[in-house]
């Protein structure tokens, strides 16, 4: 019976992103990978030469498109507000991809999908000037990568939540929590954007 070329990769980047996300790449084996699969740990040699390109590719796969069909909507802090819930919102779906972004970082010397990750933040930082008017488009990347930051820390940084946090410790508490910390980092930016044009405006002192 002839392979499945296209299922069985499939099969196994699906595998590599399950037990990738849990151990990262040092700690998930190729034996492992195999069991997960279903598939000889043989063919991930065949399609992606080694382990570690098999790993370049599972992050390819899984975070091409993270932050894709997400565009920032409305007017103010209140859009950034809700983009911040709805990137909590596809995390907490797939809790998988905030921690395959953790190991990248942690285990990778540059990141993967770099082309099509960088157009996609570009258009992002874009949403955020015509959301927050003043805003520099470096301003509004500063201001992406903290949002992006502060959602994903949740699932990245779980352990440290849990010596922080002494009350309620729920997904939906941590969402609201978000959206309104997401606001005022929004409402800063604008602040200091218009405090910046404002100097810069204003009229030189009289000489004394």
């Amino acid at each position: 019976m002839a392979w499945d070329t296209e299922q069985t990769q499939r099969q196994l980047l699906d595998a590599g992103a399950t037990l990738f996300a849990r151990h990262g790449y040092s700690g998930t084996t190729m034996d492992a990978i195999g069991r997960e699969s279903g598939i000889n740990k043989e063919r991930v040699y065949s399609y992606f030469g080694s382990k570690s390109g098999f790993f370049a590719a599972v992050l390819d796969d899984q975070l091409a498109t993270l932050l894709e069909a997400l565009p920032i909507s409305g007017d103010g802090p209140a859009a950034v507000g809700h983009y911040a819930l709805a990137l909590f919102d596809r995390l907490e779906a797939r809790p998988e991809l905030a921690r395959l972004l953790a190991w990248e970082s942690l285990e990778l010397t540059e990141a993967v999908a770099v082309e099509c990750r960088t157009d996609s933040c570009a258009a992002l930082a874009t949403g955020l000037t015509a959301a927050l008017p003043g805003t520099t488009q470096a301003d509004a990347e500063q201001l992406l990568l903290s949002v992006v930051t502060l959602v994903t820390g949740w699932w990245t940084l779980s352990r440290v939540a849990d010596t922080i946090l002494t009350g309620d410790t729920t997904p939906e508490t941590r969402r609201e929590t978000l959206r309104q910390n997401a606001e005022a980092l929004a409402a800063g930016a604008a602040s200091a954007t218009a405090s910046a044009g404002a100097a810069a405006s204003a009229p030189p002192a009289p000489a004394s």
